[in-house]
């Protein structure tokens, strides 16, 4: 069974776009996403420097559409699950049919903007927690004033506060860390500090009339699979200021029985940890147009 999955913030590098706008219609249905949420994604895509990219209302909606492009160059595939990390599930909720991609996007460019507000009232940021046990590690955050904000599986757990407690966590790590590295990201996501932007993102959602999934969606809250598409939607909103369960969600892949993963651009980040909790899963990130022959042989023989 085949599992495809796309990744959230912090996996965009600069120029990353450029490789698939060469692509036959990617620029075009670029362009028309980029009309319709106000947001030049080429320029952001292809020319625009790291820090311009770290903001967060640009790299939420870069990352869905360079996640739907890959994805729809692949052809038209059936996996047997979908999911996505943090924003990546907004991209997974195009994939599942819940929403169209111009609404996904719409979404998400105001999620990114209500986000990148919510950021500075407080100074806050993510680290990244590397080894340790996670029981551990999330009663030493708790003990920190921190939020466990990504709990991803494969010994990787994400802090997530203000800058202060993110400096105590600096000089007092858990029992059994090597390493605690600051993440790429402006805010504490998926903490109560994203509080206002729940209530922005509610807003903008009661626009929108969601489909069903028309096939297995993976939710980041506690790795349910969800057949409704107002379900959906609710926790795309909620998600805002909920920490990410991807390690629930890769047990979840384990018991639908996934014998393969595929990771939309821009891949890596998802296979890296799929690799260490999944063995014996075949696994394959798409980063550059180069990897679609070998991502088509691998979901010819596994959907």
């Amino acid at each position: 069974m085949l599992v495809l999955v796309a990744p959230g913030q912090g996996a965009q590098t600069p120029g990353f776009l450029t490789p698939w706008l060469e692509l036959p219609g990617a620029a075009d249905r670029l362009g028309a996403w980029s009309d319709a949420i106000g947001l030049d994604l080429a320029h952001y895509g292809t020319q625009a420097d790291a820090d311009a990219i770290r903001d967060t209302a640009v790299a939420q909606p870069l990352l869905v559409a360079a996640g739907l492009l890959s994805a729809a160059a692949l052809g038209d595939i059936a996996p047997g699950a979908v999911a996505g990390h943090s924003v990546g599930e907004f991209t997974a909720a195009a994939f599942a049919g819940v929403l169209d991609d111009t609404a996904a996007l719409t979404l998400v460019r105001r999620r990114g903007l209500a986000m990148a507000e919510a950021a500075a009232i407080t100074e806050t940021g993510m680290s990244a927690l590397l080894g340790g046990d996670p029981e551990v590690s999330v009663a030493h955050l708790e003990k920190l004033g921190l939020t466990p904000a990504n709990r991803n599986g494969a010994g990787q757990i994400v802090a997530a506060g203000t800058m202060e407690q993110l400096a105590a966590l600096n000089e007092d790590k858990p029992e059994g860390v090597r390493k605690v590295v600051p993440l790429k990201v402006a805010g504490a996501f998926h903490t109560h500090h994203m509080a206002p932007a729940v209530a922005a993102l509610a807003g903008a959602a009661e626009a929108v009339v969601p489909a069903d999934p028309k096939v297995r969606y993976v939710s980041n809250k506690d790795g349910a699979v969800l057949a409704g598409g107002t379900e959906v939607l609710e926790r795309l909103v909620g998600q805002v200021a909920s920490p990410v369960r991807w390690d629930l969600c890769m047990e979840t892949f384990r018991e639908l029985g996934v014998t393969a993963l595929v990771e939309v651009c821009p891949g890596g980040t998802l296979t890296g940890l799929a690799k260490r909790a999944l063995p014996g899963v075949r696994i394959l990130a798409l980063k550059t147009p180069d990897d679609l022959d070998a991502a088509r042989e691998l979901i010819a023989e596994h959907v």
